[in-house]
C-alpha cells in the first residue's frame, strides 16, 4: 500500500476567529495549508496532507479536523494516490 493525498477546503464557522481556527489546525500534522480568499471578506483554507491508504485513515482525519475549534465546513476537494 502506498500514500494518499488528501486536500480539503476548510471555511470558518465565524470570520472574525479565523486565525484561531488557523493556529488549531497547524497542530495537525500536513504539507501545506494555504489561505484562499473567498470574497466579502470571507478566506478558506486549503489544508493538505497525504496519510497512508490504510482503512480508517482518512476518518481519523477528517474527525481531527472537525475537532479543531471554529471549523464551519470541510470539504474533500482532491484525492489522488502518491507515488
Amino acid at each position: 500500500m502506498g500514500d494518499v493525498i488528501l486536500v480539503y477546503k476548510i471555511l470558518p464557522a465565524d470570520t472574525s476567529k479565523f486565525e484561531a481556527l488557523k493556529a488549531g489546525l497547524e497542530v495537525i500534522k500536513h504539507q501545506r495549508l494555504e489561505e484562499e480568499p473567498i470574497g466579502f471578506g470571507v478566506t478558506a483554507i486549503k489544508f493538505t496532507v497525504i496519510v497512508p491508504d490504510e482503512g480508517g485513515k482518512q476518518e481519523e482525519l477528517e474527525e481531527k479536523i472537525d475537532a479543531v475549534e471554529g471549523v464551519g465546513e470541510r470539504e474533500l476537494i482532491h484525492f489522488s494516490r502518491s507515488m
